[in-house]
């Protein structure tokens, strides 16, 4: 049996048709005319100077409070680092980031992993953890259309965490890389804006809004901290790829980044639009949270469904899609995450199709 071109629903990514390669060629040319030395120079270990200020802007800090790094996986690895020693609690949401969770464990940190609802966290399942005994030193959170559960939490809900960081004193690790990336809905405001106790640390990245090979990411939080991670990273790398933060710079600044973001926006909403539509129609019983924005959906299966048992069957179908397990410490075996940030339109019934007969042939 030949299998079929393969459609995949695995990767978080952008498909090429909506990744702005002219703008970014001109912003090349442009860092490169504008800041030849500054470009091809070592650089400091915060970031290309002009990028740290934009994102200081952006979010109205002070300068000194952002630090500008390879990609937000490594602003999170230097967070874990400074903060999370062996046996030290950390709290995630349930389900997470799967390298967030690989992340924290070889840290050696002692996980938590409080529910997800609709609406984001369990606040109150929360407090009862603490109420326990337990004191974290961070707790992980995706506000916006999270990874991998699509949902987007509450105001109510932000304002309850704030108070919960500020009553306990750990540190509110708020990574947003997905927050542009908005389909439907009035944007909330980030808790890094909410914060008036300095118990917020944010995290976030172009890759979904510019593009995954651009590597760049970002921290914010209060200056001692990114002075002290800055310290830790000049002696890892002496600074970041200045190249690829100076073509961010100027792709921000000539309003090209706003033009991705809606092109962005409008495709992956169709696209989040006809998937669910496509569950709807093909896989009886399924349930998912139609996300507001983002990139991923969160399937979960009636119980006679094992996604173990799936995924080979959707492979030898041609489809490619994550199971639930691997966001979860424990349980998931009937879930799935489906990304459809890098599926086209016209592929993503057929991939769904697909997905339903082999659900259908695992179950008998």
């Amino acid at each position: 049996m030949t299998v079929a071109q393969l459609i995949s629903f695995a990767r978080g990514a952008p498909s090429l048709d909506i990744v702005d390669v002219e703008g970014l060629k001109a912003a090349a040319v442009r860092a490169f005319d504008a800041d030849p030395a500054g470009v091809t120079a070592y650089g400091t270990s915060v970031g290309y100077p002009p990028l740290r200020q934009w994102i200081a802007d952006k979010h109205g800090v002070g300068v000194d409070q952002v630090l500008v790094t390879n990609g937000s996986l490594q602003a999170d690895a230097f967070l874990f680092d400074y903060l999370v020693k062996p046996g030290d609690a950390v709290v995630v949401e349930r389900p997470t980031y799967d390298r967030t969770l690989l992340n924290l464990r070889q840290q050696g940190g002692d996980v938590h992993a409080v529910t997800i609802q609709p609406d984001g966290i369990d606040t109150d399942e929360l407090r009862k953890l603490l109420e326990s005994g337990v004191r974290p030193k961070l707790a992980h959170i995706i506000p916006n259309y999270q990874n991998p559960a699509g949902v987007t939490l509450s105001l109510e809900k932000r304002r309850a965490l704030l108070a919960l960081a500020a009553e306990y004193g750990f540190t509110l690790f708020e990574d947003d890389p997905y927050a542009d990336i908005r389909f439907r809905g009035e944007p909330l405001p980030s808790m890094l804006s909410m914060d008036e106790h300095g118990v917020v640390v944010h995290a976030s990245s172009f890759t979904k809004t510019v593009c995954p090979g651009v590597r760049v990411g970002y921290l914010v939080g209060p200056a001692p901290l990114i002075a002290d991670i800055a310290k830790r990273a000049t002696n890892l790398y002496i600074s970041p790829g200045m190249v690829a933060q100076a073509i961010v710079h100027q792709f921000c600044v000539s309003g090209d980044l706003d033009r991705s973001i809606a092109t962005v926006r409008a495709a992956l909403g169709e696209r989040a639009s006809v998937l669910a539509a496509s569950l709807r129609e093909h896989i009886p019983g399924v349930r998912f949270t139609e996300p507001d924005g983002g990139y991923f959906l969160w399937v979960e299966f009636p119980e006679d469904v094992d996604v173990d048992k799936v995924l080979p069957a959707a492979a030898e179908r041609g489809v490619a899609v994550v199971k639930g397990s691997d966001f979860l410490m424990e349980g998931g075996r009937h879930a799935l995450r489906l990304a459809y940030s890098a599926v086209t339109v016209d592929q993503i019934d057929e991939g769904v199709r697909r997905l339903a007969a082999a659900v259908q042939a695992v179950r008998g």
